[in-house]
């Protein structure tokens, strides 16, 4: 799952064993949101309750992928809950998209899915 992050030590590797940049280094380069969502991911993944499962469609693809969510207590016990989340290219200045796939009745998810609450 965390091929990014061998690809960005290959990257790294390669910068410095090269004495010129060419074009194709402008098409290798990793941005900034990519670089955070592997300390992150990881992150996430060693701190992640058992009742939660996040999967990653592409595993290169670190800003883009799905949680399910199964309490085992309170009211929705013995549900099964799948959230989207896409992380946008200026992540750090603007919060990730979060959707729930799944249709349920809460006060903060309208009918599409999308989570209305506003965190400050």
């Amino acid at each position: 799952m965390l091929t990014l992050a061998s690809k960005l030590k290959r990257d790294d590797g390669l910068k410095g064993s090269r004495a010129s940049a060419t074009a194709s280094d402008s098409t290798r380069r990793v941005s900034v949101r990519d670089r955070l969502l592997v300390k992150e991911v990881a992150e996430l993944e060693a701190n992640l309750p058992c009742t939660c499962k996040v999967h990653f469609p592409d595993p290169n693809k670190l800003h883009r992928f799905q949680l399910t969510v199964t309490p085992d207590e309170g009211y929705y016990q013995g549900g099964k809950f799948q959230f989207e989340t896409e992380v946008p290219d200026a992540y750090n200045m603007v919060p990730p998209k979060v959707r729930c796939l799944t249709r349920m009745w809460h006060p903060n998810i309208t009918e599409t899915g999308e989570i209305c609450l506003r965190i400050f």
